[in-house]
């Protein structure tokens, strides 16, 4: 049997599993990146192929993955498809990464795929990692509750990516922006290379808004059908819009071009002959929500999280904010990989009325004085710090002032559980 090279994080890594996979997934970290298809190759293969018995479309790009899939999966399941969604990164359970028909995986369903998961990748004498674990649990889900279509968010790039091992009948490419850069490139050509290997052949690749297609054909090693979609005129407010006449949860202008390219890929599924009722698919469009983006946390109705986690995230935050004319205080967390200068910047374009920084509890997180030297030369030399205990106490009292919690989904997961809000 061939064997497989386990990854330098996952070298001590035994196959020796507790009855509680969900702990084993913990312990593999959320952030092991390995490129390559050969471990999912192998746990599929273990598994019985699951991912052959159910059409797929993949969902690639830098930002709005999450929000582009929450539109579609809402909207296609108000049209009566039966939908297996899979989307990353989780706030609080890991089982948040598994959507089928509109409802998130039960913990306890998600031990039971796990635990055949873990049978197959010590039986095959690989080490995968949280991320093809996960997918592998994901697909082998699908298979069992007899999807008529599955939704797969892309981690990173796609030519290496885990999700690349499927073969979609429909690719979505929502925009390209510096992120990840030190696996997929320092330039917008690179980035967009990888990830437009997602595409196939003579098949819809569904483009958002921003997308020029000119720009990305000579970048594309396949030849698909590449469709542009058009924002629509929209009514944005600070917690809503309106399209076409529709109050639509999701707020902000980059969601309405979400919601766009949401549409463009229902009309790439009418053209493979799939039934869609349109007064259905706008009804699932309208009720579609998607926590920590631009999300009012509930039972807090003064403090919205956002997981802004790179400058075109952050822009895009920061236009909605001015557009509105709000002044939010923000409370600002990030991981050390990120663009921190550019995150700052783009954010304090907001003007927000103050900043608060809040020290990350994970290593990965950057340092109090990166952050603090960032927002420095964002222009904003107060920046006092709270624990994540104290952030959780100010958040609860009662005030008139608009709270704006950013800088990292991980982040918003921390604080959601020091808050007792689940998804």
């Amino acid at each position: 049997m061939k064997q497989l090279l386990k990854p330098a994080h996952l070298k001590n890594i035994t196959n020796d599993y507790s009855p509680h996979p969900i702990k084993n997934l913990e312990s593999r970290g959320h952030w092991g990146i390995k490129k390559g298809l050969d471990n999912i190759r192998e746990l599929l293969a273990g598994l019985g192929n699951p991912e052959n018995s159910y059409p797929a479309v993949l969902i690639a790009g830098t930002n709005g993955k999450g929000s582009t899939g929450a539109f579609l999966a809402h909207a296609l399941v108000s049209a009566g498809l039966k939908v297996g969604w899979t989307t990353s990164p989780h706030l609080v359970s890991p089982a948040e990464r598994i959507w089928i028909n509109g409802r998130r995986l039960r913990e306890s369903d998600l031990e039971q795929l796990l635990a055949q998961v873990f049978i197959v990748e010590a039986a095959r004498g690989i080490a995968a990692t949280y991320f093809e674990l996960i997918l592998a649990a994901a697909l082998l889900a699908f298979n069992r509750a007899s999807i008529d279509l599955a939704l797969v968010e892309v981690g990173m790039g796609g030519r290496w990516d885990s999700t690349n091992i499927l073969n979609p009948i429909v690719t979505i490419l929502t925009n390209v922006a510096l992120d990840h850069t030190a696996h997929l490139g320092n330039t917008h050509e690179a980035i967009a290379a990888e990830k437009l290997c997602t595409a196939r052949d003579y098949r819809p690749l569904a483009l958002g808004p921003t997308l020029d297609p000119e720009w990305l054909a000579p970048l594309c090693e396949s030849k698909p059908k590449m469709m542009l979609s058009y924002a629509p005129d929209a009514e944005i407010h600070w917690d809503h819009s309106y399209v076409n006449g529709r109050r639509v949860k999701m707020a902000g202008a980059h969601q309405v071009q979400n919601l766009a390219l949401a549409l463009k890929a229902i009309d790439a599924l009418r053209d493979l002959g799939w039934n869609l009722d349109a007064e259905l698919v706008y009804c699932g469009l309208s009720n579609a929500e998607w926590p920590g983006r631009l999300w009012r946390a509930p039972g807090l109705s003064n403090v919205v999280f956002d997981g802004a986690h790179n400058p075109n995230g952050a822009e895009a935050l920061a236009n909605h904010i001015k557009n509105c004319g709000v002044q939010p205080h923000i409370f600002f967390s990030a991981m050390g990989d990120k663009d921190l200068p550019g995150i700052t910047s783009a954010l304090s374009g907001a003007n927000p009325l103050s900043v608060t920084l809040i020290p990350g509890e994970d290593p990965r997180s950057a340092t109090l004085d990166a952050m603090r030297r960032a927002w420095l030369d964002a222009g904003y030399n107060d920046t006092p710090s709270l624990t994540l205990k104290e952030l959780t106490s100010k958040l609860k009292q009662n005030t008139s002032d608009t709270y704006l919690v950013t800088g990292s989904l991980y982040f918003l997961g921390h604080l959601m559980k020091e808050l007792n809000i689940s998804v």
